[in-house]
């Protein structure tokens, strides 16, 4: 796709979208924003600074973990302090906690306590039997957007063994050369589940363009495991799963929570095509060490809208284009960043990133 050069015209607002932070203004982009998102984060060819507004996050009731993860966004209304917990796809109880806003399977009784006997003890979901057909009719209107449709799988690997084992079974169970083995095994039959989780979502909803996956591998200060354990232990299967959603053509993003900087690397290997990490990371330091082999989301320098002129405010946008719209090295706005975006922040931005973009 060509890059079109800028047009004032483009900062007529038509529309608006919002996140958690509030309303955010649509631009009259040159092309939908689902092309705008596909063009920057699958092509590396970027048209505008993308901030997150070009996606729709879809996670519908009919995948029993949406449920149970109490985090159902859908054409239809879900209350999660009501319906929200119960059995996810593989039969565990998650719990939903009103107090922190999400489930989490209730501790002191795991469904097991090892790998020796997964073989006998896991029983994998029947995906056919799901309602694919009627969750795609219901959901019509919902999807009929211009934004790229975002999946998102709330439950990874090493997530998924901490839901089977509970948190100090599953990291010690890494580590175990015994059970080291077996963890390969049920990792990739793992990557094999979700391969045709996502041909059936590409089948039923061809609006969807992106696969958003998380497997959180960190705490406040440090990863929970070296380097060297994830190349072995994760990246595989994980690898299995970016390349099957680059092959059709959508996009694989990371969500991993912690200070997880020296897991980037991994990341890179495994696939990703873009990771936001949180507050504790060092987005700067990262885009300048990694910005070429993954899209990191940067977070924006912060601000007070309520002491920073509307000028300072532009100023600060364009210095963020400055350092981060790089044609040859593009990044996204990580939305950790992105409370104190104004909507003159996000002209300035929008207009300053187009003409970096174009040229």
């Amino acid at each position: 796709m060509s890059i079109p050069a800028f047009d004032e015209k483009e900062l007529k607002v038509v529309g608006e979208s919002f996140s958690l932070y509030g309303s955010i203004p649509l631009f009259d982009t040159p092309v939908s924003l689902c092309d705008g998102y596909l063009s920057a984060v699958r092509d590396r060819k970027p048209i505008w600074q993308i901030t997150g507004v070009e996606t729709q996050m879809f996670t519908p009731s009919m995948i029993p973990d949406n449920v149970a993860r109490a985090l159902v966004i859908e054409g239809e209304p879900f209350d999660a302090v009501a319906n929200g917990g119960g059995k996810d796809m593989f039969g565990i109880d998650w719990e939903y906690v009103p107090l922190v806003g999400g489930s989490m399977v209730r501790p002191g009784n795991p469904f097991m306590e090892d790998m020796y006997d997964w073989k006998e003890k896991v029983v994998w979901p029947d995906i056919d039997s799901w309602d694919w057909a009627g969750c795609a009719e219901k959901n019509k209107e919902f999807l009929n957007t211009t934004k790229a449709v975002q999946v998102w799988f709330q439950t990874g690997w090493y997530e998924r063994l901490i839901s089977f084992m509970e948190f100090e079974n599953a990291i010690m169970a890494l580590f175990d050369e015994d059970q080291q083995n077996l963890i390969l095994e049920f990792f990739d039959q793992l990557a094999d589940l979700y391969i045709r989780m996502i041909d059936k979502y590409v089948e039923y909803f061809p609006q969807v363009k992106s696969f958003f996956m998380h497997d959180d591998w960190g705490s406040q200060k440090e990863t929970f495991f070296s380097p060297a354990l994830v190349e072995k232990m994760i990246v595989p299967s994980m690898k299995k799963v970016t390349d099957h959603i680059h092959s059709i053509g959508c996009v694989a993003e990371l969500h991993s929570c912690g200070q997880i900087m020296k897991q980037v690397p991994n990341m890179i290997k495994a696939g990703w095509d873009t990771w936001s990490g949180q507050v504790m990371n060092d987005t700067h330091a990262l885009y300048e060490q990694y910005g070429d082999q993954i899209m990191i989301g940067v977070i924006p320098e912060q601000f007070d809208p309520e002491t920073t002129t509307e000028e300072e405010q532009r100023a600060l946008a364009r210095e963020f284009a400055a350092k981060f719209c790089n044609p040859e090295k593009p990044c996204v706005v990580n939305l950790y960043g992105t409370s104190c975006f104004t909507p003159a922040y996000r002209e300035e931005l929008y207009k300053e990133a187009r003409i970096r973009y174009s040229k």
